[in-house]
């Protein structure tokens, strides 16, 4: 059986940590002869913290399917953008002072060096009237290990550097609705979001579903024996392609409405709650 588990909102916990009922539920997972994968919006060296953290080593695919690699970091699927097609949109985000982006090349993460002085502004100038503005913010720094450069122009520009995630961040989603109207309509993209406050541009085969179906082919494993864990609209795709559905209690309502059955929330082990129900039924 394959079981992928997305890990922001499901396998870790607020700290962004794996708890300890979540490492010893995978470890006996695979103990048991099952394949534990994580699929995730991170970037790969993002998400192999956490794991190596925790001890746990398991085959990771990466900004939302974009890359997909076995245990040992080969990898076996690999769709990027093609940055012709997104530099116009590009171009309209960058001047927009209010939205926070994210290019992810491979496992680094750049943002432009005003992007980071533009939220850190905002962050310390609303945090008397809205203190949770300044922990939104910071959480979103860090989501990833950021390089952070003078201009990130730059970054889009070098042909050297291939681009395989955006990530738009705003505290207002109408601006984010804007955002995803800029890419919504280009050839070959996908827009997906993680959390209320961001959007997650991919090349269209960049999705968890496909990453799901990349990981079951190599390992020679029918979907139905698929079971997926995740709490967030970038997950979807997985569920329409799994076997077993496991929404998060923290999950969105579209993943509950889908889901086989509804775990604890991320901050209760609902990643072990959950496989020990599947495991039972299976």
């Amino acid at each position: 059986m394959l079981i992928a588990l997305d890990m922001d909102g499901t396998l870790l916990n607020g700290e962004g940590k794996i708890s300890e009922q979540n490492r010893k539920a995978i470890m006996a997972a695979q103990a048991q002869g099952h394949l534990v994968a994580v699929v995730t919006g991170r970037a790969r060296k993002d998400a192999l913290a956490p794991l190596r953290e925790a001890g746990l080593v398991c085959p990771i695919a990466s900004l939302n399917g974009a890359i997909v690699t076995l245990e040992d970091g080969t990898v076996i699927s690999q769709a990027p953008l093609e940055r012709t097609v997104i530099r116009h949109a590009l171009d309209w985000v960058r001047e927009q002072s209010d939205l926070y982006c994210e290019t992810y090349v491979g496992d680094e993460v750049y943002v432009g060096l005003h992007n980071r002085v533009q939220w850190e502004a905002l962050a310390l100038e609303k945090t008397e009237v809205a203190p949770e503005v300044k922990w939104i913010v910071m959480k979103q720094f860090q989501q990833a290990r950021v390089t952070y450069v003078d201009d990130i122009r730059t970054v889009w520009d070098d042909p050297k550097r291939v681009i395989y995630k955006l990530l738009i961040f705003s505290l207002d989603r109408e601006r984010l609705r804007d955002a995803a109207s800029h890419f919504d309509p280009l050839p070959g993209v996908t827009v997906t979001s993680s959390h209320p406050h961001n959007i997650e541009v991919n090349n269209e085969r960049a999705t968890k579903g496909e990453a799901l179906k990349q990981l079951a082919s190599h390992y020679s494993i029918d979907l139905r024996d698929t079971v997926v864990f995740g709490d967030s609209h970038n997950d979807l795709s997985m569920f329409e392609v799994a076997g077993c559905r496991v929404a998060m209690a923290n999950a969105a309502p579209e993943l509950k409405a889908t889901c086989d059955f509804v775990t604890l929330s991320h901050e209760e082990d609902g990643v072990a709650a959950g496989l020990e129900q599947v495991l039972v039924r299976r």
